[in-house]
């Protein structure tokens, strides 16, 4: 007995160091932080990853709070539902499945109650509330935004899917869901690009000709430059370099650049900020001229290059502490309208769009830039917009409706800088990147056959038709961000639709394409099949004059196989 007790006595010591040890293990690693277009969601519990799954679950007060949607927990039943603006999903404690607006979509893992909270995995709920969802293993650190998309996720580029984020980054129309993310599905820390790429398309591309270009996000750093090349011009020129070369190498022929990520500039301009994307600070000069060099990175290469703004984006949140001394935000804070987590610069005041004008003029005077490009951050696809006061004191046409009014704000802003561009530089091209749903039948008998929640027309009050009717514009590229197989809004319906549109006129059409939805749940995503069947498509078509692909990283993180794919379609 007394050798037990000898014995027992280190090895109770082992154990308490041990789990002293593993205590103070557990401390050493960083907390998981999440961010919502560059705001802090608070979380009184920390978020924690599902080892097997690699999931990470939050308190589902962290879903109401900080992503503002509605939430229900029945303990009876252990279900959550949560909803936002037309989007519902319901999970259940147990279930490998949850539904999103009734359809059933498999899950790793689903909600839970830890400790006496109930959270639920982040991932999901995010892309299906239409966010683009990022993971920073290093820093553990989430990003959601909700502004192409976009796409801009830029987000921003993508609009406003659904009734969820604004100018978020294409989702379901019907809800807003279905933001891509770049990491697949499941949870945060998922590895990019996991998943079979189906059959690559075949050689059907071989000589396919016509504009073949991607989208480039500068904001938050998403596509270049990285937030490592702060300051130093010789990686951000290196990193430009090398992704125009595997852009290339996968057959593309044209850059979109976004050199106005937030009212602010990537290049030298009398008129807005540097931008924070070069430095990390709003208003420092990077000591080169990113612009001119990439320009010229570019057409050394023989590609296009297009200069992508941001029209009326004023400001990635709605804090102007950060911003520079000559941003708009701060010079003329009357033209400020602040809508969700997001400032604009309200296109109903006529000095605020001249301004705009003035902007992308300096670019087209002082650079070789082969096209002005404008995605579609116009008036925002939700929210409150506060303009009644300008909506009385700047009509001079005396427009009834305020609808009418908006929508004949930005008419005057897209005939005005499409003909100074053309007055200054005929040859260079002007065009614009709306949401892909201009108008849905049951609202206009000459609209598309979809059911989407948002259209062009209707909440981003893009009068899209009349731009190419008018001629104002040189090209369209509508963003069509959805499957072949996505009944709410199909994508052969849809490029039907705009082909008919341009027919008889000298308005090209391109056509945006989504591979930043790849490898997600949903419909139509699972395989880089879905983009080469899209491809094929537009070939049969025969006025699709171009393919645009938001955005560069999810082509050149290859998911799904997706770069191969394309290089094999269009380089057989």
């Amino acid at each position: 007995m007394k050798v037990r007790k000898w014995f027992a006595l280190p090895l109770v010591l082992a154990l308490i160091f041990l789990s002293f040890g593993s205590l103070a293990q557990a401390a050493a690693v960083k907390a998981i932080t999440i961010y919502l277009d560059g705001r802090p969601i608070q979380s009184d519990v920390a978020p924690y990853i599902l080892p097997k799954v690699d999931i990470t679950m939050v308190p589902i007060r962290v879903v109401s709070e900080g992503l503002g949607a509605s939430v229900d927990w029945s303990a009876k039943t252990k279900t959550a539902t949560i909803t936002q603006a037309g989007s519902k999903i319901q999970m259940t404690s147990g279930q490998k499945y949850a539904t999103v607006n009734g359809s059933r979509v498999s899950l790793d893992a689903s909600v839970e109650t830890k400790s006496g909270r109930v959270t639920v995995p982040l991932r999901f709920v995010g892309e299906s509330l239409g966010l683009t969802v990022n993971w920073d293993g290093t820093a553990r650190t989430i990003t959601l935004v909700s502004g192409s998309g976009s796409a801009d996720p830029d987000a921003g580029s993508g609009g406003n899917a659904g009734g969820g984020s604004d100018n978020g980054a294409g989702g379901d129309p019907s809800s807003g869901s279905g933001a891509g993310g770049d990491n697949g599905t499941g949870g945060v820390p998922s590895n990019p690009g996991s998943g079979s790429g189906g059959s690559n398309g075949g050689n059907a591309g071989g000589g396919v000709t016509g504009l073949r270009g991607a989208w480039i996000s500068s904001v938050y750093n998403l596509d270049w430059p990285s937030t490592a090349s702060y300051g130093d011009r010789s990686l951000q020129q290196n990193e430009f370099a090398s992704m125009l070369d595997r852009l290339k190498g996968m057959g593309m022929n044209a850059v979109f650049l976004q050199v106005r990520p937030a009212g602010d500039a990537l290049y030298k301009s009398n008129l807005v900020p540097w931008s924070k994307v070069l430095t990390g600070m709003q208003g420092v000069d990077p000591g080169y001229d990113p612009l001119a060099v990439l320009i010229e990175e570019a057409h050394k290469r023989g590609m296009e290059f297009h200069a992508w703004f941001n029209p009326f984006r004023a400001n990635v949140d709605a804090k102007t502490d950060k911003l520079a001394s000559n941003h708009v935000a701060v010079q003329h804070p009357d033209w400020i309208v602040a809508s969700g987590t997001q400032l604009y610069i309200n296109p109903g005041i006529p000095e605020a769009r001249q301004h705009i004008i003035d902007v992308v003029m300096e670019v087209v005077s002082q650079y070789d830039i082969d096209g002005v490009h404008l995605d579609d951050y116009f008036y925002p696809s939700g929210g409150v917009f506060s303009d009644d006061a300008t909506f009385a004191l700047y009509n001079p046409k005396s427009i009834l409706l305020k609808a009418d009014w908006r929508r004949d704000n930005i008419n005057t802003f897209v005939q005005k800088l499409g003909a100074a561009i053309h007055k200054a530089k005929p040859k260079v091209s002007f065009g614009i990147s709306p949401f892909g749903v201009w108008r849905n039948v049951a609202k206009d008998p000459t609209g598309s056959d979809t059911k989407a929640g948002v259209t062009a027309y209707d909440n981003m009050y893009a009068d899209v038709r009349t731009w190419i009717r008018q001629g104002w514009v040189d090209y369209v590229a509508p963003q069509i961000y959805w499957s072949l197989s996505f009944s709410t809004a199909r994508y052969d319906k849809l490029v039907d639709w705009w082909s008919n549109e341009v027919a008889g006129t000298s308005v090209k059409l391109y056509v945006g394409h989504a591979p930043y939805k790849l490898g997600t749940t949903e419909t139509g995503w699972q395989s880089s099949d879905e983009i080469i069947n899209q491809l094929r498509y537009n070939a049969q078509n025969g006025r699709v004059q171009g393919d645009l692909f938001f955005s560069a990283r999810h082509l050149l993180t290859n998911t799904l196989g997706v770069g191969q794919a394309l290089q094999k379609y269009y380089q057989p």
